[in-house]
């Protein structure tokens, strides 16, 4: 069912703070989270940038019953979205801070609509999580590894939800940020989040990389449990325009964890 351009805007819970004279940041948040995961970023850039944030389908405030995996069975849905609220919005030259796989999908969406997008930050983002014997690409998963995820997500999901939520963050000495992640993981729907986690890890975009036009700047931690850091050297070497930087912090999540160190590194490349 077609929907009019306010409908859309609404049902992915768009927030636009700032004026539109402003240049903007469009912030996508990642598997798990939805846009309040921002909150510890998003103010350091409010005095001289436009804001505009959004939940993706199948999480935040979006109505579970707009999600359908034979739609979003790859990025490319993802990425339709994307495209469709910089476009109802009108927005021209954005920088995209995109979080873990909404990275891509800035990439993917800069490849197909470069005008919507000037600049591109991928944090903690990967083009493929399972490794490739073939080429000897290191993602970080092997096929048994994730089937055994989905089997444990499957069999008990609130239960693996509260062991995989501190092991992603990895911030043991905060505990209250793995309590976060797992409330907002465990408020997906469980057959969502499954099909989601599957379109995810099974997904293979390095072929797309040497397409992206865009400067970029690819920011990753240390010891990301989903992100092993030669993926950070694959992209860098992947990207035309690319920057790599390691910041000081650890986990899947540092814009959570650290998000001084992720304010710092982004408010220098733009």
């Amino acid at each position: 069912m077609s929907v009019t351009t306010s409908n859309f805007l609404v049902q992915h819970n768009v927030s636009v703070l700032g004026e539109s004279s402003k240049p903007t940041i469009v912030f996508a948040h990642g598997f798990g989270t939805d846009q309040s995961a921002w909150r510890f970023v998003k103010d350091a850039f409010g005095d001289k940038y436009r804001l505009v944030l959004f939940d993706n389908a199948g999480s935040g405030k979006v109505d579970p019953a707009l999600y359908s995996p034979l739609l979003y069975n790859s990025l490319h849905s993802y990425v339709g979205d994307l495209l469709q609220i910089c476009s109802d919005l009108s927005l021209r030259d954005v920088t995209l801070i995109g979080h873990s796989v909404s990275g891509m999908l800035g990439l993917l969406a800069s490849i197909q609509s470069p005008h919507f997008f000037s600049k591109l930050v991928c944090l903690s983002s990967s083009p493929r999580y399972l490794n490739d014997s073939d080429s000897g690409y290191i993602g970080g998963f092997e096929q048994a590894d994730l089937d055994q995820l989905y089997d444990n997500m499957q069999q008990n999901y609130f239960t693996w939800v509260s062991g995989f939520a501190p092991l992603a963050m990895n911030v043991p000495h905060r505990p209250g940020l793995g309590n976060e992640f797992a409330r907002t993981l465990g408020e997906i729907r469980p057959d969502i989040a499954l099909s989601v986690s599957r379109t995810i890890f099974q997904s293979d975009h390095r072929k797309d990389l040497p397409a992206v036009q865009k400067p970029v700047l690819l920011i990753h931690a240390h010891e990301d449990i989903a992100v092993p850091h030669q993926v950070g050297a694959y992209l860098n070497a992947s990207i035309r325009e690319s920057n790599l930087l390691y910041i000081n912090a650890t986990g899947h999540f540092p814009h959570m964890s650290a998000p001084e160190e992720v304010i710092q590194a982004i408010g220098t490349f733009l």
